[in-house]
């Protein structure tokens, strides 16, 4: 196999990142990703406005136009088609990482759906929105229970209950409501919606609540999901809804199965934060990094694209410095 600089485990915003930092730096890289070109935007909700500006969420140094103030998902995923085609970026689509393991020569051994890599230095840049937190209660796997959001159209004359009270959970049971879902309830843990609910979003979510065009169920819990009810779990104790949809808009977390497998050291507290430098963002493995929203672990709502357009440059400086240190040596 030929020895590669550099392979990226990851094609979202941050991989392609990287991989435009290593392009520049003249290394040989290649990105690995287990499915379409920014996979997780990809699977996006088909109407999705981010709440960030395009402007912070460029990367390359390369303008993202969009046509307001908050760019789509259409938007986007047409930008980083641009980003791939403009760089010319070396990136493999649909092909899953299943191993990794440190040979004799202090190289990494990567084995794919598709074929094996061997590489000086690796950069895990795998997000979160690919596994979402389960409910962990009898009927989730039922196929009314989604852990993604789509499109409001298929909830028109349906009673849907959204669970969660964060900005995703808010914009879903707004947006079933307005698009003519019969019926939109809330399960929300807490006692109110989330503080940190956009501006723009609150008002509407807590004057739907007030008026009662949306039921809010605060403190309380999902119990079980059956085929045409939901059993919840409230200040009262238990009682039942009757229900054709459950969105669980509940959050996401990293791929810790495959962190595992790829011998990444993760600490079994709350936050499970992968172990790395957090200056030079260089795991426990020598020469293997993270890069993007992965660094936070559970701390999902901690990092972004905006705040983590550095780490490739970083990482690409990291390991050019090393290399020099072994050519001087």
């Amino acid at each position: 196999m030929k020895i590669l600089d550099l392979v990226i485990i990851g094609g979202g915003p941050t991989g392609l990142n990287c991989a435009i930092s290593a392009e520049k730096t003249g290394l040989n890289y290649v990105v690995l990703e287990k499915g379409a070109l920014v996979n997780s935007i990809y699977h996006f909700p088909v109407n999705m406005t981010f709440f960030s500006t395009s402007r912070l969420l460029e990367i390359g140094n390369t303008p993202f136009v969009s046509h307001g103030d908050k760019p789509t998902r259409r938007e986007s995923l047409e930008y980083y088609r641009r980003i791939l085609d403009g760089f010319q970026l070396k990136v493999h689509l649909y092909e899953e990482v299943l191993q990794m393991h440190h040979n004799e020569d202090h190289k990494y051994h990567i084995k794919t759906t598709k074929g094996e890599y061997l590489a000086q230095s690796v950069i895990v840049a795998t997000g979160f929105y690919d596994t979402p937190r389960l409910l962990d209660v009898p009927g989730e796997d039922l196929p009314k229970v989604k852990h993604y959001y789509d499109d409001a159209h298929i909830y028109v004359g349906q009673r849907v209950l959204v669970v969660g009270a964060a900005n995703s959970a808010c914009d879903v049971a707004l947006e079933t409501f307005y698009k003519g879902a019969r019926e939109v309830s809330m399960a929300i843990r807490e006692s109110e919606i989330y503080p940190k609910v956009k501006y723009w979003i609150r008002p509407n979510i807590e004057n739907r609540i007030k008026e009662g065009s949306i039921k809010a169920y605060f403190n309380t819990i999902v119990k079980e999901v059956r085929e045409n009810e939901v059993v919840l779990e409230g200040p009262d104790g238990e009682f039942v809804i009757e229900n054709d949809f459950v969105l669980a808009m509940t959050g996401y977390k990293p791929n810790y199965d495959l962190l595992e497998k790829l011998g990444l050291e993760i600490p079994d507290d709350e936050a499970r934060i992968p172990v790395h430098d957090p200056e030079t963002l260089e795991t426990s493995l020598p020469n293997v990094y993270m890069a993007g929203v992965v660094c936070a672990g559970m701390q999902t709502s901690k990092l972004f694209i905006e705040n983590t357009r550095d780490h490739g440059d970083v990482i690409i400086s990291q390991i050019l410095k090393k290399r020099k240190k072994v050519g001087a040596a």
